[in-house]
């Protein structure tokens, strides 16, 4: 259809402009520029959106801190030189067929020797499958213990006293675990150290014995790396590694959350401990008498 011209007054100057007929609008500026964009700034755009998304698909699944690649394509590898494997456990994993799981649950070759079980978050959440786990574990022959998640928004004080009212540990049991993945906002690292150490005191005091320190490696690189923190034996979670990259001394390496094992439903985390079972069991609450921190930091 051919466009009409028609003359346009505008302060006493005539001029001419384009009539495209009635119900017409104007595309927008951003649609003009996108109409008017030469071929190459199209590639360019298309080559950053492809970078932009293999970046996140590397960073979240394929990275040693991705964490459901393996747990796509089944494919677990496992820590070599270790031979006292373990998993750690929530409500996540439902219900447990414990006979299965102690007569047929097999990492690596080896047999499952200890289970961490969730039992508290914050000041106020018990993990809801803790207390028949934690009653299962030991009734089925696993050498047990129990984390508490740090939560941001209460204070580690309240925190620490809900976990004790909750887990009653054992002598035979692993010490207590605290589980710190994240810090508070309104706090600066300095008050985060300070609240991390608090929950520490609070609990060592309780059960007479170093409570672990459960993060991941660039979290312990990054807030917990100053040397109060080296006396307390360390969980690490670092997946899809061969070896822990971590340089400092650790006692347990979650390797993988995408375990198998008969008896659980679904996805476990696989853990080994840096040590023989004898070891592991020494660590254990009751297991030998309290030692000054010179002794641990030499063991």
């Amino acid at each position: 259809m051919s466009k009409k011209r028609r003359v346009v007054s505008y302060k006493g100057v005539n001029t001419t402009r384009t009539y495209h007929g009635p119900g017409h609008k104007r595309p927008n500026i951003i649609i003009r520029l996108l109409q008017h964009m030469p071929n190459w700034a199209w590639w360019l755009g298309g080559l950053t959106v492809l970078a932009a998304y293999l970046y996140f698909f590397y960073y979240f699944f394929v990275s040693p801190y991705g964490f459901r690649w393996r747990a796509l394509y089944g494919d677990i590898s496992y820590p070599e030189g270790y031979e006292i494997h373990g998993i750690d456990i929530s409500h996540h994993q439902g219900e447990i067929d414990w006979e299965e799981l102690r007569d047929h649950g097999l990492i690596d070759k080896f047999p499952v020797r200890f289970v961490m079980i969730k039992a508290t978050e914050g000041a106020t959440q018990v993990d809801e499958n803790f207390h028949d786990n934690f009653y299962q574990a030991r009734e089925h022959g696993f050498t047990r213990g129990a984390y508490h998640f740090y939560s941001v928004y209460t204070s580690a004080k309240d925190q620490a006293n809900f976990f004790i009212s909750q887990a009653k540990l054992e002598n035979g049991d692993l010490p207590p675990v605290l589980d710190v993945e994240h810090k508070p906002k309104n706090q600066t690292d300095e008050e985060f150290k300070a609240s991390v150490k608090e929950w520490l005191d609070i609990v060592e005091e309780h059960y007479g014995v170093k409570p672990i320190i459960y993060t991941y490696y660039k979290f312990k690189m990054q807030y917990l790396s100053d040397p109060m923190f080296d006396r307390y034996p360390y969980w690490i979670a670092h997946y899809y590694v061969k070896k822990v990259e971590y340089k400092g001394r650790w006692r347990f390496w979650q390797h993988t959350d995408a375990g198998k094992l008969p008896g659980i439903k679904g996805y476990v985390d696989f853990n080994i401990y840096n040590g023989s079972f004898y070891d592991l069991r020494q660590l254990t609450i009751g297991a030998r008498e309290q030692i000054g921190e010179e002794a641990y930091a030499d063991d």
